[in-house]
């Protein structure tokens, strides 16, 4: 049978290898091909604004935002409305076309910068041509891809930070000039090797912008009992990652009789002082994004998507699914409003009062807001325990979690981690163990989450500091083991920043990347001590040997 799409951006892709009749997300073939188009024009879009900055003319920011949004659209679990990836073609096409016209000079353009089609079958036969096969070499496919993937991962943090009202040109300018190099045929393997690390240092300048803009906005997260339980009230659930989709919300369903519950990657909301204000913010509901199903239906009022992690919904509950952002699902209600707008959430609370209160799935509390400026409140704390033996090792648990079994790797090698041991996280990976009892070392807990995926610049930020304290010259010789989870593109964004930062020996897990070629396994095998893993046991023993 001749396959209908190619996809293999996502740990979870079929085989290990790539999805080709349907997404293992929910991904269908024409909206697979659609993304791929949707990048393609993109970056002829790219290409045009590179060409003109380097004749020194200035992008309107509206062009830079079309372009983040555009990537954030087509990472893993964001999107699946085809009639938005029309539209978003359709708009592009006609931004490129109107900044090509300024163009001084025009001529080596690619494909890219001037294809236009006139019928929807036009639009389809291209789509099917321009995917992650058009490129036939597969080390330079391998590096494309592994800049592309990084690059996704920079628009959504990117976008965070723009809602917050937080830009940086040179982010901008970068992430263009770099999506442009994806088509040039001139540049080698070791051209786009280097690409590949440069991403990985703007990847540390787009999560340091990001967190400026949340602890600017909403204060440095703190410690904080997070309630797991429910109220006797109706109400909403939000999941993914946009605090400030968040805060409007609870702005307008204060004094309504409605409390607010997060969800997933949502969860770190509640370390925010900005936040707890809120007396009808009730608690975090459930686990990680692929628990969707069953969560959703349990809890009874409808749930907004604010970010990717949308997992298609059933047709039980389908009716309760609100999104908006970069997020779509054809059926589901969208929830507009552009940057600097007020979005209007009265449909979403009318619907709420409709309905039951959530049905209670567990109980207790839960810590959290180990972000950055907390742990260095601490450090005389952590540094004596360090110094002590009473730490013995740091274990950087961070990243995605997933629905494979072999992700229940990760709840058993925190389960079996030696007492005198502390595991830092940031993203939905905690959920395979923040609720075990792991007890505490002097008073610091042994999980340390920092917050959402983005957060793990936290992460960094820590060892950083803790390198500085210790007086070493190499972060790699901090008392600290990386141990990843990863799923989608912002984990690879993450991944090739701490590259970048010089972190060496990261296992990453529970697969190698399908879209890395053997000779670049290689490479990053051999220059920077990349390694998957193998069983609990046997990592905790070569790990602490």
């Amino acid at each position: 049978m001749e396959p209908k799409m190619f996809c293999f951006q996502c740990q979870e892709t079929a085989g290990n290898k790539g999805c080709m009749f349907g997404g293992v997300c929910g991904k269908k073939p024409e909206t697979a091909n659609l993304q791929d188009l949707l990048i393609y024009v993109t970056k002829g879009l790219s290409e045009i604004t590179t060409r003109l900055r380097s004749e020194g003319k200035e992008i309107p920011a509206a062009i830079d935002r079309l372009i983040t949004t555009n990537l954030f659209m087509t990472i893993t679990n964001a999107n699946f409305d085809d009639d938005r990836f029309i539209d978003r073609i359709n708009e592009t096409l006609s931004s490129r076309d109107e900044l090509f016209e300024q163009l001084h000079d025009d001529t080596g353009l690619s494909d890219a910068a001037s294809w236009q089609y006139r019928t929807a079958e036009e639009r389809t036969l291209k789509a099917d041509k321009v995917g992650v096969l058009d490129t036939g070499n597969e080390d330079l496919r391998s590096l494309r891809e592994l800049t592309l993937y990084g690059l996704k991962g920079m628009a959504a943090y990117n976008k965070h930070a723009n809602v917050l009202g937080y830009a940086d040109t040179a982010i901008d300018a970068f992430l263009q000039k770099a999506l442009a190099k994806t088509l040039d045929d001139s540049l080698s393997t070791d051209d786009l090797t280097s690409l590949v690390l440069e991403t990985g240092s703007f990847g540390v300048k787009v999560m340091a912008l990001l967190d400026t803009a949340n602890t600017s906005t909403y204060g440095n997260p703190e410690i904080t009992k997070v309630e797991l339980g429910v109220r006797n009230n109706p109400a909403i659930l939000i999941s993914g990652h946009d605090l400030r989709d968040l805060e409007m919300l609870l702005e307008q369903t204060a004094n309504t009789g409605v409390d607010v519950y997060t969800h997933s990657e949502m969860l770190p909301a509640h370390y925010y002082p900005a936040f707890k204000k809120y007396p009808h913010f009730a608690g975090n509901y459930g686990n990680a994004w692929w628990k969707q199903k069953e969560e959703f239906e349990a809890f009874n009022g409808p749930i907004l998507l604010t970010t990717n992690c949308l997992v298609p919904p059933k047709e039980s509950y389908k009716d309760r699914i609100y999104t908006t952002g970069s997020v779509g699902f054809s059926g589901c209600k969208h929830i507009d409003g552009e940057i600097g707008e007020t979005k209007d959430f009265s449909a979403i609370i009318e619907h709420a009062k409709r309905c039951q209160p959530p049905v209670a799935i567990e109980s207790g509390k839960i810590v959290g807001g180990f972000a950055h400026a907390q742990v260095i409140a601490l450090a005389d704390k952590v540094v004596e325990a360090v110094k002590s033996g009473a730490i013995r090792k740091f274990f950087v648990m961070a990243g995605c979690d997933g629905r494979m079994k072999s992700r229940e790797y990760y709840t058993e090698f925190a389960e079996k981690l030696p007492h005198d041991t502390v595991i830092l996280t940031a993203g939905c990976a905690k959920y395979r163990y923040n609720k075990l009892p792991l007890g505490d070392i002097n008073g610091i807990p042994r999980v340390l989450d920092a917050g959402q995926c983005n957060d793990s610049y936290s992460l960094a930020v820590i060892a950083m500091k803790l390198k500085e304290i210790f007086g070493l010259k190499d972060i790699n010789e901090l008392p600290i083991i990386y141990n990843i989870a990863w799923y989608e593109q912002k984990a690879v964004i993450v991944l090739l920043a701490l590259l970048s930062l010089g972190v060496k020996n990261i296992h990453l897990g529970p697969t190698l990347p399908a879209f890395l070629s053997p000779n670049i396994r290689k490479v990053l095998i051999d220059n920077f001590g990349i390694a998957t893993i193998s069983t609990a046991d046997e990592d905790i023993m070569k790990f602490l040997s």
